[in-house]
């Protein structure tokens, strides 16, 4: 099987630097253009089931990703949700550093110790994506291919498991908005990474920006 994982497009609060887990924000018009590159670039690609996070910008990414004539096999599945950031939901990093400093710098440098204040960790976020992920591409031929579109931190921690590393060196690679990361094998668990955070249909070589919110 093939699985093309991806990223939703760019929001008003990925711009602005703001922290952003389960609020339902949308795309901003540049994600829509984002999400619309990847669909001109998926338009001749075979794609045999889609699932997307509930998430209206995951959701609006996907519908874009598949064009009008695929749009009617999205599925959705709520354990493809973002990360749940609680009280740290809609804030900047700057914010944050002057009333939680010790665990922003625990997210920063050992991310897998950290509980969200209100929210999850990252073996929560694990546990249920890869559950997600499972359910997905279950009943998938050798030849089929399955379109996932999530989250930064669902992104990372699903590639982390795939590439053997641990959660905490999620913060090594890069997701950039609708990034297409390629995964191929016979299951989901005998996957390999063969694509890494693959945005070349919208943006230059060494174009990409940092996340400004990590």
């Amino acid at each position: 099987m093939r699985i093309l994982l991806a990223r939703h497009g760019e929001t008003p609060w990925n711009a602005e630097g703001r922290y952003q887990g389960q609020i339902d924000i949308p795309l901003s018009p540049v994600g829509e253009r984002q999400a619309t590159a990847l669909g001109q670039r998926l338009k001749d690609v075979r794609i045999d089931r889609a699932v997307a996070s509930p998430l209206s910008r995951a959701q609006r990414t996907a519908q874009l990703a598949l064009g009008d004539a695929r749009a009617d096999m999205l599925a959705t599945d709520a354990d493809l949700q973002e990360i749940a950031h609680g009280e740290w939901e809609g804030l900047l990093a700057s914010e944050i550093q002057d009333k939680d400093p010790a665990r922003l710098l625990a997210w920063r440098e050992e991310p897998d110790t950290v509980l969200m204040p209100g929210g999850e960790s990252l073996r929560q976020v694990l546990d249920r994506s890869w559950r997600g992920l499972a359910r997905a591409a279950d009943g998938l031929g050798d030849d089929d291919t399955l379109l996932i579109v999530a989250h930064d931190a669902v992104n990372r921690v699903l590639l982390c498991r795939v590439l053997g590393l641990p959660i905490a060196k999620l913060w090594t690679f890069r997701q950039a908005p609708t990034t297409l990361n390629l995964l191929e094998g016979s299951s989901v668990d005998q996957l390999e990474v063969v694509r890494l955070n693959d945005c070349a249909h919208h943006t230059p070589f060494f174009g990409e920006a940092k996340h400004r919110a990590l």
